[in-house]
């Protein structure tokens, strides 16, 4: 058995009201009750009561033990021994004089992260596989009931499944930039496709960075940073290589479309069709390929070896027999509400049109079941993808060590508010996938994660770089935005009350919450949503008196003093629309238009 005593010599009187606060570097341990080491030197107040140790940090460990005095120094005597890392705190707080006992036994919490009375565990490996513009299509979340992901499901049963994450931002860079980064685009100025991010950040150092600065082998394979912006610097290795991050992929038509018939302002990309390949064929394969390779050699470090799987992105050209599981005459269409734009402002209004007006141009089309076919073909063709990664990690020799996060970078919606694509701020667009399977032996969660666990907890993506690090047991990089979510990967029904904040450009905000979502758009117009009774979000509330309560305490989370958009040397191309850099702009730009 493990015995432990937190010991400190008492010495002159200090203050004698509490609470009082050491770090646990100078906690004394006892094992098997055969020695006494005293760390540190900071003397315990004058003890004139009895002594309880309340709660500071992360996690609570309950613990019960009891109170001691030999010989001059204090003892907090217990069977046995919380995960607790050096520098974690505690706080003694006192309790009135008539408890005091010889001996007394009092509840004792702690927060902390791994166990010191261990040998150090082993830093983990990590999987971080990225999934490109996937929402909650899948069979995990029930985004929509065709949805056929085996593999992700597989990985939710063995992990925790986050199934209320959103994206900082609805737009590929921003989004990823912010994750990679640690820092919000409200923090940086990094806030649209349309900037090169390393212009805005050029000594800011990323997270495979950190990890290659603390000791691991950082590669990857595909699209993790945005598009046409690889980072050589943040990366060991890479796959096809350090200055071009993403294979070929292959186009029936080049510089045409298939079906979905062109129209001014589109996105060249913006069609579906099954192509004659098979599987090996695509450059996903290739990425995922590349991986796997990597994960049945032996390594001689730590690794984190990222996989960014491309589809389901534009265009949606996957193998035919992706389409064939979806045939076209049973394809339901996500469900809509008439009129559903009409208790919105007119801000809101452009952003569902945005770029030419999708909407209206696929119903023309007749293109809407052969859009949303193309899109579950390539969400069960990217689920394929994350199988094989899943089934390599499982052979090689890493499968006991080596963390698997999972993350879509923003949703996406095929019709919903009459909007296609990304570019809005409302919950299918900015939801994402997030799925998290960390080992026993963990060094920031000993007890690995339990298989099936899924938390409502409102999250980011914000919070992976944080989460990581801790999880490896690396000291936390200064200024991060984020929080660690290893609180909730241990239990997913901790208590967490922290808004995800969302921006779309410069200056348009949402503030999700457990029941509420609030909008604020550049031009002054508000949307705001009770997801208890509105999870659709149809019914925009921001305009009944009756919520005005809610309205102001979820705008008070907007930053005040948010980083203005940081202008860069991004050529723009005829689909893209410049970000508005204030309210004076868009104004402008509105007039110029009319």
């Amino acid at each position: 058995m493990i015995t432990g005593a937190f010991l400190h010599r008492r010495s002159q009187p200090a203050q004698t009201e509490g609470p009082w606060e050491m770090p646990l570097t100078q906690v004394a341990l006892s094992v098997g009750g055969d020695s006494r080491r005293r760390l540190g030197k900071r003397p315990l107040p004058h003890i004139d009561h009895a002594l309880r140790v309340a709660h500071r940090g992360r996690r609570p460990l309950p613990l019960s033990g009891s109170l001691t005095f030999s010989q001059g120094w204090l003892g907090l005597e217990f069977p046995a021994l919380p995960a607790i890392l050096p520098g974690d705190m505690f706080q003694l707080q006192p309790v009135p004089r008539t408890s005091l006992l010889a001996a007394m036994t009092l509840s004792i919490v702690l927060f902390a992260a791994c166990a010191s009375t261990e040998p150090p565990a082993t830093p983990p490996n990590f999987l971080f596989i990225s999934v490109d513009d996937l929402n909650d299509w899948i069979e995990p979340l029930g985004g929509h009931p065709q949805a056929r992901t085996p593999n992700l499901s597989r990985l939710a049963a063995e992990g925790i499944n986050f199934s209320r994450n959103y994206a900082v931002s609805p737009a590929c860079n921003p989004s990823r930039t912010a994750l990679l980064t640690g820092l919000h685009t409200y923090t940086t100025g990094m806030y649209s496709n349309y900037q090169y991010w390393r212009e805005v950040l050029p000594e800011t150092v990323t997270l495979p960075k950190y990890l290659s600065q603390n000791g691991y082998w950082s590669a990857g394979a595909g699209k993790i940073f945005h598009n046409n912006m690889p980072d050589p610097v943040s990366w060991d290795a890479y796959f096809p290589s350090k200055q071009r991050h993403m294979p070929n992929y292959f186009y029936p038509r080049p510089g045409d479309t298939v079906n979905m018939p062109s129209f001014e302002g589109m996105y060249v990309d913006f069609d579906w069709t099954p192509i004659n390949l098979s599987d090996e064929d695509t450059g996903d394969f290739q990425s995922v390929d590349w991986v796997i390779r990597q994960l049945a050699r032996p390594h001689e470090t730590p690794f984190f070896l990222a996989c960014g799987i491309y589809r389901p992105h534009l265009p949606w050209y996957v193998p035919q027999k992706y389409f064939d599981m979806f045939p076209l005459e049973s394809v339901q269409l996500p469900r809509v509400l008439e009129g559903d734009l009409d208790d919105l402002g007119e801000r809101s209004r452009d952003i569902a049109s945005r770029g030419g007006d999708y909407h209206r141009h696929v119903l023309s089309a007749g293109q809407w079941k052969q859009a949303v076919q193309g899109y579950l073909a390539s969400i069960a063709f990217a689920d394929s993808m994350v199988g094989r990664l899943l089934d390599a990690l499982e052979a090689s020799p890493h499968a006991d060590n080596t963390v698997v996060v999972l993350w879509s970078d923003h949703g996406w919606q095929l019709g919903e508010k009459q909007h296609w694509r990304k570019f809005a701020l409302w919950d299918n667009v900015l939801r994402t996938v997030l799925m998290i399977k960390v080992p026993k032996g963990t060094p920031g969660l000993l007890e690995g994660t339990r298989g099936g666990g899924r938390t409502e907890r409102i999250t980011s993506l914000i919070d992976i770089f944080p989460t990581l690090l801790e999880l490896a047991g690396l000291p936390q990089k200064e200024g991060l935005d984020g929080r660690s979510l290893v609180g909730l990967l241990r239990d997913p029904e901790a208590e967490w009350d922290h808004p995800a904040i969302s921006t779309y450009d410069f200056s348009e905000y949402s503030v999700r919450t457990q029941d509420w979502r609030y909008v604020r758009y550049i031009d002054g117009s508000e949307e705001l949503y009770d997801h208890r009774r509105d999870p659709e979000e149809w019914h925009n509330l921001a305009d009944d008196p009756a919520y005005a309560d809610a309205k102001r305490e979820l705008s008070s989370a907007i930053p005040k003093n948010p980083a203005p958009l940081v202008e860069t040397s991004y050529p723009l191309l005829p689909h893209h629309i410049a970000p508005y850099s204030s309210r004076e702009d868009y104004e402008s730009r509105k007039r110029q238009q009319q």
